[in-house]
C-alpha cells in the first residue's frame, strides 16, 4: 500500500512539472481552466434555473388540476346530499318507517322507495334502510341479474361507531370511508364499495330518531373524476377528509409509512403559501401539493418525486454538457495554437540565452514587433553586443554584469508588463467589439497601477477616481443591483487621505450589505468637515450589522495588532493606520440599524503635520 501511494505521488509531481514546465504549457493550462469553469458554471446555472422552471411549473399545473378537481368533488357530495334527502315526501316516509310493523302498505312504500333510490345512481352498490325502534334493516344490493330487497334483524348497529357518529352529528348525516377496511354492521356490503354516506331520518313531530338510511358507493364515479389529475408512475394521489381520513389512496403502502403520520397530516395546509411542501420518505423526496376545499376541509393531496420534475432539468442539463465538452475540444485547440504563437518568440529568446549562456557569444535574437517580448530581444542583442566587444579583457566582470542586467530587468519591467499586458488585452478587445470587458481590463490595470505606486498618502480627488474605477469592476459582478452615489464638495477634494482608505469601506459595504440581500444596494460616499474633524463616510441601506457582531468588530479594534484575526482585519487594519497616521484621536466610527450601515473615518483637522 505505500509503495502504491509513493508512486502514485511521483506521477502527479511528473504531470505538475510537465504542465508547468513550459510557459506555452501554463497558458494552456490557465485557459483550458478558465474555460472549463465557464462551461461548467454556465451549465450549473441553466440547470438551476431549468429545475426552478419545472418545480414552479409542476405546482402551477398541478395546484389547477386539484383546485378543480376538488370542486368537481364538491359536487359530487352535494348530489350525494341531495340524493339522501326524502324532500316532499319525507312524511309519507316518516310515517311508513313507523307503521312499518303492522301495515304491509308502508312495508310496500318503504321498498319502492329503497328501489328509485337505487336505480337513479349508477355508482351505488347498496342502500341499507335501518329502522330503529324495530332493531331491522331493509336493503338492495344487486345480485347477479336480480336486484332483491331483503329484511334483517339485527339490533348490533347502534353498536357500530359511525351510528353513534351520525346521532351526534349536527347535520344528521355522515361519510364514512371504506378504503382501507372499516365496519359497517352490514355483512352484505361490498367490498369494492369504497365509502358510505349515512342519513338520520327523524320525526318532524318530535325530532326523535327514527331511522337510519346508508348509501355504499363504488368507485366509478370517483375514478372518473380523478382522471382529470395528470398521474405518472411513482406519483401518490390522496383524498382525505377535514379529519385526515383517507377516502382514496392510490398506494395503502405510502399511505401507512407516510400520510398517516401526524408529521404529515401538520405540513398540509402549513407551507410556505399553505398550499405545498417537500416530504421525503425512505431515499426519495417528494413535491407535496394539497387543495383544501371551502366546503368540508376536504384535502385533495398529491406527491411527485422530485426525480420526475428534475427530468427535464437532467436532460438538458447532459446536453449542455455534451455540447460544452464539444466546444471546449474546439477551444483547446484555438487556445493552443494561440498560446504558441505568443510563446514562439519567447521560445527563440530562450534558445539564444541558453546559447549565449553556454559561451556562444554570437547569439542574436532577430526582433519582430515592438511589445515586451521585442524590448528583452533588443536589450538582449545589445547585451551581446557589448560583451563581445569586452569579452577578451573583462570576461568574468561582463558574466557578473551580465547577470545584474537581468535581474534589473526582470525587476522593473515585471510591473510594467502586467499593465502592458492588460492594456494590450483591452486593445484586443475593443478590436473584437467586446467594449464592456476592454472597460473592464482598463479599469483593472489603472487600479494596478494606482495599488503598486509609492504613496501612502494621497488626495481625496486620487482615491475617487480609484473607486469609481473599482466600482467598474464590481458592477460588472453585480450589475443594477448595485448603485453608488457621491456627496462631497469641491473644495474637499484635495484632502489628504490614506490611500485605500475609502476603498476598504466601500468593500465592507459589498461584503456585509450587498452579498447578503438579492435587492437593490445603494451605496454612498462623502467627504464633510465638522468642528474638530475630517470625516470620510460609506453608507448604504443593507439590512445592518447584528448588535453582537458589532460589538465584536469594535472590541477587535483595540486588540494588539499581533492578536488580531478574523474576517474584520481590513477594518482593524485602516483603524490602526489612522492611528499610526493621525494619532489617537483619529479612528473608525460604525453606526448600524436595520435601514442601514454607516462607516465614518474621523481625521482629526490639522492631524499629524506631515499630512495636514
Amino acid at each position: 500500500m505505500q509503495k502504491r501511494s509513493d508512486w502514485f505521488r511521483r506521477s502527479i509531481r511528473r504531470l505538475r512539472e510537465a504542465a508547468t514546465r513550459r510557459l506555452v504549457n501554463k497558458l494552456i493550462l490557465l485557459f483550458s481552466t478558465i474555460l472549463i469553469l465557464v462551461v461548467m458554471s454556465l451549465t450549473l446555472i441553466s440547470y438551476r434555473i431549468i429545475e426552478k422552471e419545472s418545480v414552479q411549473h409542476s405546482i402551477s399545473s398541478n395546484s389547477n388540476n386539484l383546485l378543480l378537481v376538488n370542486k368537481n368533488f364538491e359536487k359530487y357530495f352535494g348530489e350525494i346530499e341531495q340524493l339522501s334527502l326524502p324532500k316532499s315526501r319525507y312524511d309519507d316516509i316518516v310515517s311508513s318507517i313507523i307503521h312499518e310493523r303492522t301495515d304491509y302498505g308502508s312495508q310496500q312504500y318503504l321498498q319502492n322507495y329503497l328501489w328509485e333510490l337505487f336505480y337513479s345512481r349508477s355508482d351505488l352498490d347498496e342502500i341499507a334502510l335501518y329502522l330503529i325502534d324495530e332493531g331491522k334493516y331493509y336493503y338492495i344490493r344487486r345480485e347477479n341479474f336480480n336486484v332483491p330487497i331483503r329484511t334483517v334483524a339485527d339490533d348490533t348497529i347502534p353498536k357500530q361507531a359511525w351510528y353513534q357518529s351520525v346521532m351526534r352529528s349536527e347535520k344528521n348525516a355522515e361519510l364514512q370511508s371504506l378504503v382501507l377496511g372499516a365496519e359497517t354492521g352490514y355483512p352484505s356490503v361490498s367490498s369494492d364499495s369504497f365509502m358510505a354516506y349515512h342519513r338520520v331520518i327523524r320525526s318532524l313531530a318530535d325530532r326523535k330518531a327514527r331511522a337510519v338510511l346508508s348509501f355504499f358507493f363504488n368507485d366509478s364515479e370517483k375514478t372518473n373524476i380523478l382522471k382529470d389529475i395528470p398521474f405518472n408512475e411513482g406519483e401518490h394521489v390522496l383524498f382525505l377528509n377535514a379529519n385526515g381520513v383517507p377516502f382514496h389512496v392510490d398506494d395503502p403502502d405510502f399511505y401507512e409509512r407516510s400520510a398517516a403520520t401526524a408529521e404529515f397530516m401538520d405540513k398540509l395546509g402549513s407551507g410556505a403559501d399553505k398550499s405545498r411542501f417537500t416530504w421525503k420518505e425512505g431515499r426519495t423526496s417528494y413535491l407535496v401539493m394539497d387543495n383544501t376545499s371551502e366546503d368540508g376541509g376536504w384535502k385533495l393531496v398529491k406527491a411527485v418525486p422530485y426525480s420526475q420534475i428534475y427530468e427535464t432539468a437532467q436532460q438538458t442539463r447532459r446536453l449542455g454538457l455534451l455540447i460544452g465538452l464539444g466546444f471546449l475540444a474546439v477551444a483547446i485547440v484555438l487556445t493552443t495554437l494561440t498560446s504558441n504563437a505568443i510563446t514562439r518568440p519567447l521560445k527563440r529568446l530562450s534558445t539564444q540565452m541558453r546559447r549565449f549562456s553556454g559561451g556562444e557569444f554570437d547569439s542574436v535574437v532577430e526582433v519582430k514587433g515592438r511589445d515586451e517580448i521585442a524590448y528583452l530581444s533588443r536589450h538582449f542583442n545589445l547585451m551581446v553586443s557589448r560583451t563581445n566587444e569586452l569579452i577578451n579583457e573583462r570576461y568574468k566582470m561582463k558574466l557578473v554584469e551580465k547577470n545584474a542586467i537581468l535581474k534589473a530587468l526582470e525587476a522593473e519591467i515585471n510591473p510594467h508588463f502586467l499593465y502592458n499586458a492588460l492594456q494590450a488585452i483591452s486593445t484586443k478587445a475593443l478590436k473584437g467589439g467586446m467594449d464592456e470587458i476592454a472597460d473592464m481590463v482598463d479599469a483593472l490595470a489603472l487600479t494596478l497601477r494606482y495599488c503598486i505606486s509609492g504613496k501612502d498618502i494621497v488626495q481625496a480627488r486620487d482615491e475617487l477616481r480609484h473607486i469609481e474605477r473599482y466600482m467598474v469592476l464590481q458592477k460588472a459582478r453585480f450589475g443594477e443591483r448595485l448603485i453608488i452615489k457621491y456627496e462631497i464638495e469641491e473644495s474637499l477634494m484635495q484632502l489628504p487621505i490614506p490611500k485605500l482608505s475609502i476603498q476598504s469601506l466601500v468593500e465592507n459595504s459589498i461584503k456585509h450589505a450587498l452579498e447578503r440581500v438579492s435587492s437593490t444596494i445603494t451605496i454612498v460616499v462623502g467627504i464633510q468637515l465638522e468642528a474638530s474633524y475630517a470625516v470620510l463616510s460609506v453608507r448604504d441601506n443593507g439590512p445592518g450589522i447584528p448588535a453582537d457582531k458589532l460589538e465584536a468588530i469594535l472590541e477587535s479594534f483595540e486588540a494588539q495588532w499581533e492578536d488580531q484575526e478574523g474576517d474584520n482585519i481590513g477594518l482593524r487594519n485602516l483603524h490602526t493606520r489612522l492611528k499610526l497616521i493621525y494619532g489617537d484621536k483619529a479612528g473608525l466610527d460604525i453606526r448600524t440599524d436595520e435601514e442601514g450601515t454607516e462607516m465614518r473615518m474621523m481625521i482629526p483637522q490639522g492631524g499629524d503635520d506631515s499630512h495636514a
